[in-house]
C-alpha cells in the first residue's frame, strides 16, 4: 500500500534527482578535459517485495548517470543484490549513500514509518 504524502515527497525526490543528474551529465558532455569516475557498485536491498525492487530498478536507471545493470535473486532469507553502474561515483562510499536515502525514501513510501528499518 502506498502512503499518499510520502509518495508525493517521493516524486519530488526523484524529480531533483532527475534534474540534478541531468545536469551532471550535461557538464560532463560538454566540458573537455573533465573525467567521469565511473563505477559498478553491489547494493544488496532491503526491499522484499516485487514491488519494491520494480520501483527501486525503475528509479535508479530513469536517473541520469546511473544504471542498474543485472539483478541476483535473493532466496532463503537473503536480500535481493543489484548491481549499479554510477557514471560520476565520488566513491564506493558516496553511491552506496545514496542509493541507501533513495531505498529509505522509497521503503517510506510503500511501508510507512511502521514498517521502515
Amino acid at each position: 500500500m502506498l502512503h499518499p504524502w510520502y509518495a508525493l515527497r517521493y516524486v519530488g525526490f526523484i524529480t531533483r534527482e532527475l534534474a540534478t543528474g541531468a545536469l551532471k551529465v550535461a557538464w560532463g558532455a560538454f566540458t573537455p578535459g573533465l573525467q567521469s569516475t565511473p563505477a559498478i557498485v553491489e547494493f544488496p536491498l532491503r526491499c522484499r517485495t516485487d514491488l519494491e525492487v520494480t520501483l527501486m530498478t525503475s528509479s535508479i536507471t530513469i536517473t541520469p548517470g546511473t544504471l542498474v545493470v543485472g539483478i541476483a535473486a535473493g532466496g532463503n532469507g537473503e536480500p535481493a543484490t543489484i548491481f549499479v553502474h554510477h557514471m560520476f561515483s565520488g566513491g564506493r562510499g558516496d553511491v552506496v549513500a545514496g542509493l541507501t536515502d533513495m531505498e529509505d525514501r522509497l521503503l517510506l513510501m510503500t511501508r510507512g514509518r511502521e514498517g521502515t528499518p
